[in-house]
């Protein structure tokens, strides 16, 4: 799951959850208790964070590089604005949804722009701008939008309903439709303990403005035999982090699916859908393919996160009857443990899309393993000493900051090539090993990589990245930069081609550490003292050849511009590329 939620006023942790991840960090699952909030000191710690709770890769293992510098200024045109905070997010909900949103982190950006408006979404709430950054609605609860149950009702005592997580959002150039996805697990009413049935959630806007109606779908994830879906080992099994892109003939979300009694790994799972029937109402089923054997004999282990392409055009992969393209990271050893690595992608070719206009589709996936650079489970980030605020409340030192793991980013299908990036653990020149970035550029027409490359920032960290391309192919990537001289930053960096990553630009200076609960083992239940962040940035061009991105950085030290138990914020920045 990629939330950590702090829950209902006046409870006691609810669960913790830990769930084996095939790859990349056990993600844990909780809510904190409440605390009461005293005034205090806002000095900076007296002592570095344990470094013994740090994942190092082994230096033996990881890709060595070159380093990038962080320049003043920003590339001409450069525009941006402040988005959603952990603050909109706690407080967004009216009616029966007034309080009743979980405290989370991290963020999970979601971000996509058309038709002269820009959509931000985050867990748990979203909201609509043009593009000059002027809001045009009020930040959205997810759950109401969904309509959902409320996430936690603040009566005595609580009352659950459901949890819903990992925000998408698509803009579709072509039929100028809007779309948002989340997962959804039903919670006990009295405990909030994770139960049967689970759905995805997909909302199709009715129209090309994103502030008007939209249709809200459910697609059931139970796979336990329920509901029409298949009976799959395991299972009942919930659908981590859905991934959404399409072609000119489909819709296709990829999950991560984990049982609920376990939180075992069961496979990535596929759902393609016909555009113009989900956008329609006229053709809502869905083709249900389960991707994850396919790399079981070869690799010992089941697929996981295959990233399926956007595009920033009409331009779409036309061959065989119409082709969608994944991409996905082949690093499937169990994680974390040191020297865990690859230097292979899987590219994933989904064939005779336009059949899915017909009642019964004929689709067929298959998988081509293609030689890559190196890349390896990425450590924990250091942050820049400074104030804290729940840190001196609850006398933990300043936290870590989480880059997950080594999973492939979002990916663009632009001018013939499939672009994306990924964390990986990099060996600097001075024998430092941090987060750095590998991005790729595959070439589909020939199965290799027509180019790749790291970025890298000397004794920083630069992690979570998303790559948006315009159609002719011109690249801009978003990321956060963050270490002993930055705190939590949204930055970019213009990527060529041919030439590769140029250098570091911060569109939003972080100004304070990150101070949220999850990092604090007096609030996460004893975990380390690591804070979550990411779980991803997002980044997409618009028509006029701007790419659009959002992360995450830390703007604020104090309430009332914060709230008690997160400081997190995002910025939403374009890049012109003409």
């Amino acid at each position: 799951m990629a939330v950590t939620g702090a829950g209902a006023a006046g409870s006691s942790t609810k669960f913790t959850l830990q769930r084996t991840h095939l790859v990349g960090t056990t993600r844990p699952i909780k809510q904190a208790p409440k605390i009461t909030i005293q005034p205090g000191e806002f000095e900076i710690p007296e002592h570095e964070p344990n470094s013994k709770t740090r994942r190092h890769t082994s230096a033996a293992g990881t890709p060595s590089v070159s380093t990038t510098l962080v320049v003043a200024g920003q590339v001409s045109g450069f525009a941006g604005f402040d988005g959603l905070n952990h603050k909109d997010q706690r407080t967004a909900g009216t009616g029966i949804y007034t309080n009743t949103q979980f405290s989370l982190e991290p963020p999970d950006q979601a971000l996509c722009v058309g038709n002269g408006q820009v959509l931000e979404g985050v867990n748990n709430a979203f909201r609509v701008y043009d593009t000059s950054g002027t809001p045009l609605t009020a930040p959205t609860a997810y759950s109401q939008f969904f309509h959902a149950k409320p996430e936690v009702i603040r009566s005595t005592p609580p009352v659950f309903g459901d949890f819903i997580s990992d925000p998408r959002c698509y803009f579709d150039p072509d039929t100028q439709r809007w779309f948002q996805i989340e997962l959804q697990i039903t919670q006990n009413a009295s405990t909030g303990a994770f139960e049967a049935p689970t759905n995805l959630f997909i909302a199709v806007s009715d129209s090309a403005d994103a502030t008007s109606t939209w249709t809200v779908y459910e697609i059931a994830t139970t796979d336990d035999g329920s509901a029409g879906t298949p009976n799959r080992t395991g299972c009942p099994c919930f659908a981590d982090q859905p991934l959404i892109g399409a072609d000119a003939n489909g819709v296709y979300i990829s999950v991560g699916s984990y049982t609920l009694a376990a939180f075992d790994f069961t496979g990535a799972q596929l759902y393609a859908f016909s555009k113009s029937g989900i956008e329609t109402g006229t053709k809502t089923s869905a083709v249900h393919i389960d991707a994850g054997p396919f790399t079981q004999a070869q690799f010992g282990a089941p697929a996981f996160d295959l990233q399926p392409a956007t595009t920033p055009t009409g331009v779409y992969a036309t061959a065989n009857g119409g082709t969608q393209y994944f991409l996905s990271s082949l690093d499937l050893t169990a994680g974390p443990s040191l020297g865990v690595r690859s230097s292979q992608l899987g590219l994933w070719r989904l064939t005779d899309t336009a059949s899915l206009a017909n009642a019964t589709p004929s689709l067929t996936l298959a998988l081509t393993v293609v030689n890559s650079e190196l890349y390896t489970q990425p450590p924990n980030a250091v942050q820049k000493k400074g104030p804290l605020y729940l840190g001196n409340i609850v006398h933990n030192p300043e936290e870590l900051i989480n880059s997950n793991e080594d999973r492939l980013q979002q990916v663009v299908y632009a001018n013939g090539k499939l672009w994306s990036a990924i964390n990986t653990a990099v060996k600097q020149p001075n024998g430092a090993v941090v987060t750095g970035i590998g991005w790729f550029v595959v070439n589909p027409s020939t199965d290799t990589v027509s180019n790749q490359g790291y970025l890298s920032v000397a004794g920083q960290t630069v992690t979570f990245p998303s790559i948006g391309v315009t159609a002719a192919g011109k690249a801009v990537m978003a990321f956060t930069l963050v270490g002993p001289d930055f705190f939590p930053s949204a930055a970019y960096s213009v990527l060529d081609p041919s030439t590769g990553a140029g250098p570091v630009h911060i569109a939003a200076a972080g100004r304070f550490p990150d101070d949220g609960f999850s990092g604090y083992p007096k609030l996460n239940g004893g975990l380390p003292p690591v804070g979550r962040w990411g779980d991803y940035s997002a980044a997409v061009a618009d028509a006029s050849g701007n790419v659009w991105m959002g992360a995450e950085y830390i703007r604020d030290l104090l309430p009332p511009a914060r709230t008690d138990f997160a400081n997190w914020a995002t910025f939403v920045y374009k890049v012109p590329t003409t």
